[in-house]
């Protein structure tokens, strides 16, 4: 534990000397010409994107050519977490593990510009806990006007409408706004993502009604995160919808509320809970001493649904002053194969965080998820955790938090790594993303 602490010493020092190094401008903060966006439609890799859901619809854009916006995220944790199962002579035995740096993860960021409505995300891992190498993550199209058709082409419908085209993350509900993408993770007020993280990138289309805080989009991807035209009749599309409100009642009172379904009716491997490969923020959690288990998926739940697999989500948000709520109620259904039994899992989540300070650059927060449901061999089980997270935005483009985290795994089998798990700890991070 000294050695610990002396890490994190450490790493305060460092992070904290971003601070000193850092030019205040004179100028206000949102006032800035930094606040005045390149690009409308956009939703900024700063601390003006947190608590942005899908990037607000404004046809009023200053078009002069293509216009190429290059940018990035890096992130680096120090994790002090301590693991353990049932020590069971049936129960795998837990990899040791003690505290010190994580691999540092980082993207790369492309937003081109192409047209007057119509611009390119392209996003490539350069680093992750589970590819070391530089990866494509994916990339697509976002239409918001249809000039390049005959300028003022369907004017009055695309005022309203928008049209992404793609092998991109898929917008099934609304946690994957507030989750860290790799080392994008300025926009999560903590450390860790959701226990069962609804995260999946496919080729695919989706199509937005915006109008007076009301929105509605309606998609349809090919249900493969990895592209292949190889075993055409193991997979089938995928269809997803989203319902919702979202709009300031008065100056200091948000409200959003959403509902959402991704439905597919087989795959090989259905990749909504799985569909990750950047890896989970807590490393090696829960792997055996022979390094199989979690893996890089560590502490997250996977309910391994294949056939049939209906999800719904429904995610309230609340933002009054500086204090708001995010809420996860999710039911996934579906089966192992075709002629298995239908098993269930729901997911509960709630966070509150209250934002102070400056321009809200202090935060502090809590947030507690619970999951339970059925294996595929029969067991029901639960799983719970609990975050205590605080943080600091040292400049909009850096920000240094800290999480304590709590998790129990319940009910599992003897023969499972999860039997009787716990597992408890401090992670401090540092992200830079712009």
């Amino acid at each position: 534990m000294k050695t610990s602490i002396q890490y994190l010493v450490f790493l305060l020092v460092a992070v904290f000397s971003f601070q000193l190094q850092a030019q205040e401008q004179k100028q206000s903060f949102w006032e800035s010409d930094l606040f005045n966006r390149d690009f409308p439609n956009f939703r900024e890799r700063d601390q003006r994107g947190v608590n942005e859901f899908e990037p607000n619809k404004d046809t009023l854009t200053n078009f002069k050519g293509i216009n190429v916006r290059v940018g990035g995220a890096f992130a680096l944790q120090f994790q002090d977490i301590d693991h353990e199962n049932s020590g069971n002579e049936a129960t795998p035995i837990l990899q040791e593990i003690g505290g010190n740096f994580n691999l540092a993860t980082a993207n790369l960021d492309f937003d081109v510009m192409l047209y007057d409505g119509v611009q390119l995300h392209l996003r490539t891992y350069l680093s992750s806990q589970h590819h070391t190498e530089t990866y494509v993550k994916g990339g697509y199209l976002q239409i918001d006007k249809l000039d390049f058709i005959s300028e003022g082409f369907a004017e009055g419908l695309m005022d309203h409408l928008r049209i992404k085209i793609g092998h991109m993350e898929n917008n099934y509900g609304d946690a994957h706004f507030r989750r860290t993408d790799n080392a994008m993770a300025l926009y999560n007020p903590f450390v860790g993502n959701y226990l069962m993280d609804s995260f999946t990138t496919e080729v695919g289309a989706e199509v937005y009604y915006f109008n007076k805080g009301f929105l509605a989009m309606l998609g349809a991807t090919n249900g493969k995160l990895n592209q292949s035209v190889t075993n055409p009749k193991s997979t089938s599309p995928s269809l997803l919808a989203k319902v919702g409100y979202d709009n300031y009642l008065n100056e200091d009172f948000r409200f959003r509320l959403t509902g959402s379904v991704y439905h597919t009716n087989q795959t090989a491997s259905a990749y909504l809970y799985s569909g990750d490969r950047a890896g989970s923020r807590y490393y090696n959690l829960f792997t055996d001493v022979d390094g199989s288990g979690d893996t890089f998926r560590a502490a997250r739940i996977n309910p391994n649904l294949r056939n049939e697999l209906t999800s719904v989500m429904i995610n309230p948000f609340i933002k009054y002053g500086g204090l708001e709520f995010f809420g996860i109620y999710e039911r996934a259904s579906g089966k192992v194969a075709a002629e298995a039994d239908e098993r269930v899992w729901n997911q509960y989540a709630g966070e509150l965080i209250y934002r102070f300070g400056s321009n809200e650059k202090f935060y502090l927060g809590g947030r507690y998820n619970y999951v339970d449901g059925e294996l595929a061999s029969g067991e029901d089980v639960s799983v719970n955790r609990l975050n205590l997270g605080a943080g600091w935005f040292m400049t909009k483009n850096i920000l240094a938090k800290i999480e304590y985290m709590n998790q129990n795994y319940n009910d599992y089998p003897v023969t499972d790594i999860h039997n009787d798990g716990k597992a408890d700890g401090f992670v401090f991070e540092a992200v830079i993303s712009f």
